[in-house]
């Protein structure tokens, strides 16, 4: 018949007190040690009990289990053999062959010693002491991260540290070793006489990160090993500087830091390397060369939030050189925003840092002042809405056209639904945009005609937009129709020379500007004219989750428009037809096609391709380009480019990565391509990389590199 007994610090108190009167002095007053067993005798001449079969004691947050448990009040020590385990506050799981401890648990010494961390790390040594309850130090001690072998619990796991001396400290929340050898599958492959780590546990603690060594044909054998500093529990700096055998070190950082209204961080570089020419020879001189890329974000209240980019380069091609990352410019950019019911405002400011082998500072536009404000009224009584949009533009260069601008745009929109169901939306605005210029050219060859002073424009409006929304349910799935036509009359012109362009250049005419009254991004350039612009949206939907859409559509126009330039696919009464078809059928593809064709032949003029396809085993994702031109300018010729990225998943650890992109047009020229080969599992990580780029520019040639990046998991 099984016994079983609970005794509390009282009644092991009395059970004493039978043999020694100051038996009371072995338990400190407000302390409680639980006792349970399946038997618990009690020696009162030796003052002893003995505790058989699935012990258990608990001590405050501290429990104890064994097959078998003696405590021994005279010197007041719990003895325990046979399946011993100790569970900590912490969460750390404490296994032995045997175990001397106090009775709190706190203290003592271990046989056999195995613990399991609260992140499922282990260590294991041949014997350990316990000392206050904190520091656990171990004789010939075994740390790893990773899970044996299921079927061979004695082979040895991927990686472990083997040290003549172990010190867990968890107070300090720290592991130290003497005398310790790395090993690999149980080889040998690093010593040093002193180590040390943050315990498992620690998610910031000051120590070196993961190293990444590469070797590149621009820089040479390359090694960087990054530092990380916990400030503080909102702030942090990580110091990576990267060693390189061509162009010596390359200072390099990252601070973050988090604020009860937001974020910010910054990254930054500074080195001091040899000089070169366009030609990519050296001078014999010195120069410093460095980077900063900066952000913050802050909500000090829900109306109003601020923030800053600041993006800096001490020239042209050192992102790229030193692999910062592949930037055409830089913007640097000040900015505030409010959000009030349906109000809003923004104020920024800008400054622009152009990258590229023919952008000249001086010409480079700076921007102190770019304020919106953005007003729509509560529905009247039918539905209907007021607008109101005010925008003021400072812009100004060292050289070059410089131009002021205040924009005010009224309007009023009322919607309707008829009985049959369709939908119709009238809009009526009045634009007045005022400008102060100075040097702005007039015509082709801007030495002989600039235009300063004031000029201006006003532009009346009214658009009307009819939908007629149709849908079908076929059982599991869904089918709806919605021919969309949208007619607006303005008067012709609005679009004089001595109106500066800034912000309407990158033009293209695609699906997503075909319904809307005006195609143009920015306030510089106006469409004008009565025109319509027509089309069909089309969707699938099933109740699987998969769905396809298409939009297709063109425009049409009383008269010609010299706004838009040639090819630009809008510089006819007729424009080009345009199509958005977006087909997911499953999690398994996607797929996205923009597409414009000529008006009378149908040839491509523009086609582009995103394909994403299989499932995480293999997955790919290719994308195709073709274009004649998207600006409104004779800038960009017509090429035709394909990119190709690919993650294979060999086995549950091994993956394998791989990427192109290449020119397809008349000179067939690969840009770049890359693979990766990776193994990743609960307690290491390995990643090999390497990349060929053929891009050109100066002191950049092309160029190969490897990169090597090793992290043991749990160390820190």
């Amino acid at each position: 018949m099984r016994r079983a007994a609970i005794l509390t610090a009282t009644l092991l108190v009395a059970l004493a007190a039978v043999a020694a009167p100051h038996a009371a002095e072995i338990q400190p007053l407000g302390e409680q040690v639980l006792l349970q067993a399946d038997t618990v005798t009690y020696d009162q001449d030796n003052r002893i009990v003995v505790a058989r079969g699935n012990v258990e004691i608990s001590s405050g947050e501290r429990v104890l289990v064994a097959d078998e448990v003696v405590y021994d009040e005279r010197a007041d020590k719990v003895a325990a053999r046979g399946n011993v385990a100790v569970l900590e506050p912490s969460g750390n799981v404490i296994f032995a062959d045997g175990i001397e401890l106090t009775r709190d648990l706190r203290a003592g010494f271990i046989d056999g010693f195995r613990a399991l961390l609260a992140d499922q790390t282990k260590i294991a040594a041949v014997s350990g002491e316990r000392r206050d309850g904190n520091i656990t130090e171990m004789s010939r001690g075994v740390f790893s991260a990773c899970e044996l072998c299921p079927t061979d619990r004695t082979r040895a796991p991927l990686w472990q540290f083997k040290a003549v001396r172990v010190i867990h400290d968890e107070q300090k929340q720290r592991i130290e070793y003497q005398d310790v050898i790395l090993e690999f599958f149980g080889i040998p492959v690093a010593y040093t006489p002193y180590f040390s780590h943050p315990d498992p546990r620690v998610t910031r603690k000051s120590g070196f990160l993961a190293p990444e060594y590469g070797s590149s044909s621009a820089l040479g054998q390359t090694l960087q090993i990054p530092y990380f500093f916990n400030l503080a529990p909102h702030r942090d700096f990580t110091l990576a500087p990267i060693f390189t055998t061509k162009e010596g070190v390359v200072a390099f950082g990252e601070y973050r830091e988090r604020t009860a209204a937001g974020r910010f961080d910054v990254k930054a570089s500074i080195t001091q390397v040899d000089e070169r020419n366009p030609r990519n020879v050296k001078t014999g001189d010195r120069e410093i060369r460095g980077h900063i890329l900066s952000q913050g974000r802050f909500d000090p209240n829900p109306t109003w939030r601020w923030g800053f980019d600041v993006n800096r380069s001490t020239d042209d091609t050192y992102l790229r050189r030193y692999d910062f990352g592949n930037f055409d410019s830089l913007t640097t950019r000040l900015y505030v925003d409010g959000f009030r019911r349906r109000n809003s405002m923004s104020a920024n400011a800008y400054a622009f840092q152009g990258l590229r082998v023919d952008d000249d500072p001086s010409r480079t536009a700076v921007i102190p002042t770019l304020f919106d404000y953005n007003l729509i009224s509560e529905p009247g009584r039918y539905g209907d809405t007021f607008l109101f949009d005010a925008n003021l533009l400072l812009l100004t260069r060292d050289e070059g056209p410089a131009s002021n601008r205040l924009s005010l745009n009224g309007g009023w929109r009322l919607p309707y639904i008829g009985r049959d169901g369709s939908v119709y939306t009238m809009t009526a605005s009045l634009r007045g945009d005022g400008y102060i210029v100075d040097d702005v050219p007039t015509s082709s060859n801007a030495r002989q005609a600039v235009a300063d002073g004031g000029t201006g424009r006003i532009l009346p409006q009214l658009a009307l937009e009819w939908r007629y929304p149709m849908i079908r349910d076929d059982g599991s799935v869904r089918q709806t129709i919605e021919p969309i036509v949208l007619g607006v009359v303005s008067p012709y012109g609005g679009n004089p020379n001595d109106i500066p362009n800034e912000d309407s250049l990158a033009f293209q005419f695609d699906a997503t500007n075909l319904l809307t009254a005006s195609r143009f991004p920015g306030l510089d350039r106006v469409e004008s004219g009565p025109r319509v612009n027509y089309g069909v949206r089309v969707g699938v939907y099933s109740d699987a989750g998969g769905y396809g859409t298409l939009l297709i559509g063109q425009s049409l126009r009383t008269q010609e428009d010299d706004t838009f330039a040639d090819k630009t696919g809008l510089e006819d009464r007729r424009s080009d037809y345009v199509s958005h078809l977006y087909f997911v059928p499953s999690e398994f593809i996607d797929f996205t096609n923009r597409l414009r064709l000529d008006r009378d032949t149908f040839s491509i003029r523009r086609n582009e391709i995103v394909l994403s396809a299989g499932p995480r085993a293999i997955r790919v994702d290719a994308s195709y380009v073709a274009l004649s031109r998207e600006l409104t300018t004779d800038e960009l010729v017509g090429r035709q480019e394909v990119g190709v990225q690919t993650r294979l998943q060999i086995t549950p650890f091994w993956s394998l990565a791989a990427r192109t992109r290449q020119d397809i047009s008349d000179d067939r020229e690969t840009l770049s391509y890359a693979a990766a080969l990776e193994y990743m599992d609960e307690c290491f990580d390995f990643i090999l990389t390497a990349a060929r780029s053929f891009f050109r520019d100066r002191d950049i040639e092309p160029s190969s590199s490897i990169k090597v990046r090793i992290r043991l998991k749990h160390i820190g």
